[in-house]
């Protein structure tokens, strides 16, 4: 993967949490400058160890799937596209009367926007592409997205995170098919 792609499919899977950024800020009274850091970085740690966690398991997933590395590959992918533009149609749930950026609700936003980075992980590791650059890509790139939705998110959020994370969605179907595409014309 050159490193365009890699920086398209950071910056696609980092559209989950700048949404969840802009919305967490959008219902914060003050965003401070610990708000925004514990998201970004938390969100950045996340996206970058789930990278690495999905591209491990996938190397044992691949000994197993042969010459359907490439389809499977696609179809997680585009599966993953599709189902971050279905969800950024509905209405963004930003609760509000607490603090989502301390304790266990941030582990769990960080796990829930880093879900998709552990699917790329393992289509990572079905090309047989090394992870430690592209895990490293994807973490720093998902903490400076988070970083400009909480710095952005008090006045543009919710507009902002569900196009953001539209255009995510539309990137790893693109991405999704560039692979099943430089398979097939590769055979």
């Amino acid at each position: 993967m050159d490193g365009i792609t890699l920086l398209v499919t950071a910056i696609a899977l980092g559209a989950d949490a700048f949404a969840v950024s802009a919305c967490v800020s959008a219902t914060l009274a003050t965003v401070t400058a610990r708000h925004t850091f514990r998201l970004a970085w938390h969100f950045g740690v996340f996206q970058s160890m789930m990278t690495f966690f999905g591209w491990a398991g996938g190397e044992s997933i691949s000994l197993f799937t042969g010459g359907l590395n490439y389809w499977i590959a696609f179809t997680i992918l585009v599966f993953l596209g599709s189902k971050m533009i279905y969800e950024s149609f509905a209405p963004e749930r930003c609760a509000t009367g607490f603090d989502p950026t301390r304790g266990w609700s941030l582990v769990g936003l960080s796990i829930a926007t880093s879900l998709d980075a552990l699917a790329v992980g393992v289509t990572f590791s079905l090309i047989g592409m090394a992870v430690w650059m592209p895990a490293l890509v994807i973490g720093m790139t998902a903490l400076v997205m988070s970083f400009i939705g909480c710095r952005i998110g008090k006045t543009a959020g919710m507009a902002l995170g569900q196009w953001a994370e539209r255009a995510g969605g539309v990137v790893l179907v693109i991405i999704g098919l560039r692979i099943l595409i430089d398979y097939l014309a590769n055979r």
